[in-house]
């Protein structure tokens, strides 16, 4: 089960153990031809990442491989949207390799990587010291949810009018949306979005005020990002994708603070963990709009 995109990975050395030879570890630039390597590691680790959601990130993103010989014991990812934000995610160092300061040069590296930027992480509950160390502060919870829905028809009622499909001219608008939600342009990650799965939008008269996206990832598919005015309007959008997918397994994480949680498991998608979201750096300007996060499109990318 994968509880977050960052697990704890110890700096310092355990009583009693050599540390580590730095000189037989190579950090390089991550590619396409690292991403098995990536995979086997995110396998170990009980993630579900398959290699298309690895190389999904890759291209949105700046990695840093460390290699053992020809072996890849650890990762990380930068992903930088635009130039004043970014996440760092896919951070994994092999389990015999753990407590040997590995884990903190690969966070130095993707640090310096994110430059003056705004720095975002999920991490678990556990990572927490080591991210705090690396001037990382907690914000709030993310809560997973993940399983297959209830068939029972009274939970399945809420009404989805207002809700269609997204086509091609609707993008600007869902871009702006999603910018007045969270300050920050994603259009890149958008449009891999859009081409890899499918968006559907919420409108209210003639007015776009939500949408949400579903694709494939995992062991099932998706449902993020979803973003909307409100509860209400979030739950909508969510209805409409989980009713196209019957029988479908499903996962969805969401902010603590956005109150989808207990819904969520009533629709029968059980919370199985979660995270602690962290920043670090200068903190951009808070959005202004009545727009907000209801749906991570994963605890990597935010």
């Amino acid at each position: 089960m994968n509880c977050a995109d960052t697990r704890l990975i110890h700096d310092a050395t355990k009583p009693g153990e050599a540390p580590m030879d730095q000189d037989m570890i190579d950090l390089v630039a991550c590619d396409e031809s690292h991403l098995d390597g990536a995979l086997r590691l995110s396998r170990e680790a009980g993630w579900p990442h398959r290699r298309e959601d690895w190389a999904m990130v890759l291209s949105l993103s700046q990695g840093f491989i460390a290699l053992q010989g020809d072996t890849v014991v650890g990762t990380v990812m930068m992903t930088p949207f635009g130039t004043g934000f970014a996440t760092i995610n896919m951070v994994i160092v092999a389990a015999t390799m753990r407590g040997r300061g590995l884990g903190r040069r690969l966070m130095d590296a993707a640090l310096r990587a994110c430059g003056k930027r705004e720095c975002r992480l999920i991490a678990t509950a556990d990572g927490l010291p080591l991210y705090e160390k690396l001037g990382f502060r907690g914000t709030h919870e993310i809560c997973q949810h993940q399983g297959i829905l209830r068939a029972d028809a009274a939970l399945a009622s809420i009404p989805t009018s207002g809700m269609e499909w997204a086509h091609a001219g609707d993008f600007t608008a869902i871009a702006d949306i999603d910018r007045q939600a969270l300050g920050i342009d994603r259009r890149p990650l958008l449009h891999l979005l859009a081409e890899t799965g499918r968006m559907a939008l919420l409108r209210e008269g003639n007015r776009i005020v939500g949408y949400g996206a579903l694709r494939q990832f995992g062991r099932g598919e998706v449902i993020g990002p979803v973003i909307a005015d409100n509860p209400a309007q979030a739950q909508t959008i969510l209805s409409f994708l989980m009713d196209t997918r019957p029988g479908a397994f499903l996962r969805v994480d969401t902010p603590l603070p956005g109150g989808l949680s207990p819904w969520l498991a009533a629709r029968g998608l059980a919370e199985v963990g979660g995270g602690i979201a962290m920043r670090k750096g200068p903190e951009r300007p808070a959005p202004t709009g009545p727009a907000q996060s209801f749906a991570l499109a994963s605890q990597a990318l935010g």
